[in-house]
């Protein structure tokens, strides 16, 4: 067990190598930082630290540079999540506040984090899964053709065109509207689901018949649309704030942006932090080797509970404090803004 006095010297390791992004000897530590004790003693916590496999010197002769433990225990021990500044809260509140539908939610979202935090974003699109019916739209769109829209909280609008025989009623497609929001209004999905066709099995109309069959086409076109519920869509940004840390991946760069690429690798990253609150994955924590010089900040958004994931990648020398308070304060303006929507 690391006494307060080498924490603090191992926060002070981590806060230099993340600032200049050179390796830092113990007189860098004494010029730098007051703690309170002589170079010697700080060499000698320095050589305790490296022992425990908390730093390591990656040239002979230069100075120490924090190793994944070592970050794990800055961030488990030592960092505190920064708040934002006011002005930094009322600029990310106004610029999502201005948002016209979902999309526009998601992509001022990952520009945004991209931006505050100078790393990759990724933000994951609410999930139909996880949703409840707000609203059913059943709209006749000329004749024979019926547009479904199905709008949930989370401001998620899925729109389907369906072909119909020819409604001679006037009043079936708004019956049927009623009914399916009768039925659907604040249900989650799969519940929904199962009051959909046990409305379309009672359906007053003789087998056969013409609303008969608008009503099943219709019902067969939601339970396909909720069906692909599963359909998970993850949106990336700030790719090339990587290149500007092309030092920490040395040969890896390609490799990385290779593996960025790739929505289930996105999916899983966010999906390993299954912290509704923010968590960080260091380095070999990640479960992708070609991503191990990387490290994974992230959180769950969502009201009352957490509807999808938004985060950031960036290499392991990052600002800890920093990119955690600026996840944590967008994941939570993201939320309140869904919330908002309904």
């Amino acid at each position: 067990m690391l006494d307060e006095r080498k924490l603090a010297v191992l926060r002070a390791i981590v806060q230099d190598y993340v600032s200049t992004e050179e390796p830092v000897g113990s007189k860098t530590l004494v010029d730098r930082h007051n703690l309170g004790v002589s170079p010697a003693t700080i060499r000698n916590d320095m050589a305790v630290l490296e022992e425990e496999g908390y730093i390591a010197q990656p040239h002979t002769s230069a100075g120490r540079v924090p190793t994944d433990k070592g970050y794990r225990l800055f961030v488990d021990r030592l960092a505190g999540v920064r708040p934002l500044t006011s002005p930094e809260r009322r600029a990310i509140q106004q610029f999502l506040d201005s948002a016209v539908n979902l999309d526009d939610v998601v992509d001022r979202t990952v520009r945004l984090l991209a931006q505050l935090t100078r790393q990759v974003a990724v933000v994951q699109y609410p999930s139909l899964s996880t949703a409840s019916v707000r609203h059913l739209e059943v709209l006749s769109t000329g004749p024979g053709r019926v547009m479904l829209v199905l709008i949930t909280d989370t401001g998620r609008v899925e729109q389907r065109v369906v072909d119909v025989p020819v409604v001679t009623s006037e009043d079936l497609l708004p019956d049927l509207r009623a009914r399916l929001n009768a039925v659907m209004d604040g249900q989650r999905l799969s519940k929904a689901a199962d009051a959909v066709t046990l409305l379309g099995e009672n359906w007053p109309a003789p087998p056969g018949s013409v609303d008969a069959t608008v009503v099943a086409t219709v019902i067969a076109a939601l339970h396909e649309m909720i069906d692909d519920s599963h359909d998970q869509r993850v949106v990336m940004a700030g790719a090339a704030n990587l290149t500007r840390a092309g030092q920490d991946f040395t040969d890896s760069l390609g490799v990385v942006l290779e593996a960025l690429e790739e929505q289930v690798v996105l999916m899983r990253l966010l999906h390993q932090a299954n912290s509704p609150d923010v968590s960080v994955r260091i380095g070999h924590e990640n479960s992708m080797e070609s991503l191990a010089g990387t490290s994974v900040v992230a959180s769950g958004y969502g009201h009352r509970e957490v509807v999808a994931r938004l985060g950031v990648i960036g290499p392991t020398r990052m600002d800890y404090p920093g990119t955690m308070g600026a996840v944590r304060a967008v994941a939570r303006y993201v939320g309140h803004i869904l919330s908002d929507e309904k």
